[in-house]
């Protein structure tokens, strides 16, 4: 079935008709077509454009077909007619086999352009919804994992430029994601308020003769208000390149957990061990347990990236209004959509039951000889030593012990004192690592009791409400 057939003279090629067809993918937007038709035609019947009994009419035809699809899929049975083009022709097609002519009646004061807009909106209005709930879930796995390391106070090396950098806390480490996945949150909830705006009503471009009332459609599928200009309306697709940017963003943030986890596995650090419903196993080596789920999100993200630059792309120079260029956005938002939620789920449930290795991770620390050498510039600095001099000083006793193949808790007191007299036997105690974590106690810092007010403000954080 098309809806604008009988202006040509024959009908188009197969080939074509196969090229444009978007009713392979945009069929998931069936559920916030039928929403956004029973919304348009209880409109049309209050504003006296249709006969009130006919748009009951179209409503319950409606309501009738929402209920016929679902038992459908509940029954794994395909409910679309591959013949039409899209989902709204296939859904006018079903409204027209159920209750006659009177469905032609339903896209009075409406276009295409306009409708398709708002089943886009609708849709990533509920995919938000979805990716803040699946946040959550990840969230609650780090904070539950920093809780429960807090209390031994496991420590590891904290890195820079993939060297050991200072020792921190494994709680303080994991916490750090959780920020980053708040601020996820954050975009996601910014992200939604922008796309939550109705463009029904803007017709194909100019708006439309017809005496209409978009804020009362917008009411009726909750959008806080409506368009400002139509022709705004049906080419805007800020909306999705900005969901698409946040959730490659937010996909950035789990490539950089899953790549930590996928190196931490591995038996040259052995920090973690991933439990065996994450992993997966070798073809010919019997003895492997890799970390194919970790990877895999690795992997995916640049996946999401692609989509967002391609839209990107695709949008640079349309003119106005709608182009069917447009149709192209879809796909890219749908499998972002499946991807980012897919790899928040696994990376949630990965979490919850990761074994963090302390026994390794604090070898590890004991077994790098210059963890604490900032400590040892600040104890200088606090003894009046001007930091850019006590940096300095600092830099030849690191070099010293490595040509000599020694740690700096290797030092007795009177080589210290051969640097400078300013060292006294309280420098051995400071080169503890315990000492060295809980010296950082700045607000922020990785010393337990800052983490512990972290893990406290990460509580109130989630449960604070959200405007989206």
């Amino acid at each position: 079935m098309k809806l604008w057939g009988d202006r040509f003279g024959k009908e188009s090629s197969e080939e074509a008709f196969q090229f444009s067809a978007s009713l392979p993918f945009d069929r998931r937007l069936w559920k916030h077509d039928i929403r956004g038709s029973v919304a348009h035609a209880g409109m049309l019947g209050k504003c006296g454009i249709i006969p009130q009994a006919e748009a009951e009419q179209i409503i319950a035809g409606l309501k009738q077909i929402e209920t016929d699809i679902q038992t459908a899929l509940d029954r794994n049975e395909d409910p679309f007619d591959p013949q039409s083009e899209d989902i709204h022709t296939e859904i006018e097609r079903k409204l027209t086999e159920k209750i006659g002519e009177v469905a032609g009646r339903l896209h009075t004061a409406r276009s295409r352009n306009d409708q398709v807009a708002l089943d886009l909106r609708l849709y990533l209005r509920d995919a938000c919804d979805e990716i803040g709930k699946s946040l959550i879930r990840l969230q609650e796995a780090l904070i539950a994992q920093a809780e429960s390391h807090l209390k031994t106070e496991t420590i590891l090396p904290g890195y820079t430029h993939r060297q050991h950098a200072q020792p921190v806390l494994l709680s303080h480490h994991l916490l750090a994601y959780f920020w980053k996945f708040q601020r996820d949150r954050d975009r996601v909830c910014d992200c939604r308020r922008r796309i939550n705006v109705s463009p029904l009503g803007a017709a194909a471009l100019a708006g439309t003769s017809y005496p209409i009332d978009p804020a009362l459609t917008a009411a009726e599928l909750e959008f806080p208000c409506a368009f400002d200009n139509s022709m705004d309306a049906v080419s805007d697709r800020d909306f999705a390149v900005e969901f698409l940017a946040v959730a490659a963003t937010c996909m950035s943030h789990l490539s950089s957990l899953a790549g930590e986890l996928v190196l931490w596995s591995s038996a040259e650090f052995g920090f973690v061990i991933l439990d065996d419903a994450w992993c997966t196993g070798s073809s010919i080596m019997p003895q492997k347990r890799n970390p194919d789920i970790a990877e895999l999100v690795n992997g995916k993200a640049g996946r999401v990236l692609g989509h967002l630059v391609g839209l990107v792309s695709l949008l640079k120079g349309l003119p106005l209004t709608y182009n069917r260029d447009l149709q192209e956005d879809k796909e890219a938002v749908f499998d972002s959509h499946n991807t980012l939620c897919g790899s928040l789920g696994v990376m949630a449930g990965m979490l919850q039951n990761a074994a963090f290795q302390s026994g390794q991770m604090l070898e590890a620390v004991k077994a790098s000889p210059f963890l604490a050498a900032t400590e040892v510039a600040d104890y200088l600095a606090k003894k009046r030593v001007p930091f850019r001099q006590a940096h300095s000083l600092t830099a030849k006793i690191v070099r010293s012990c490595e040509e000599k193949k020694k740690s700096l808790a290797d030092l007795s007191l009177e080589e210290w004192k051969k640097f400078s007299p300013l060292f006294d036997a309280d420098i051995e105690e400071l080169l503890e690592v315990g000492a060295v974590v809980k010296a950082k106690a700045s607000p922020g810092g990785t010393a337990p009791q800052e983490v512990t007010k972290a893990i406290m403000k990460a509580k109130q954080v989630m449960q604070a409400p959200r405007e989206g």
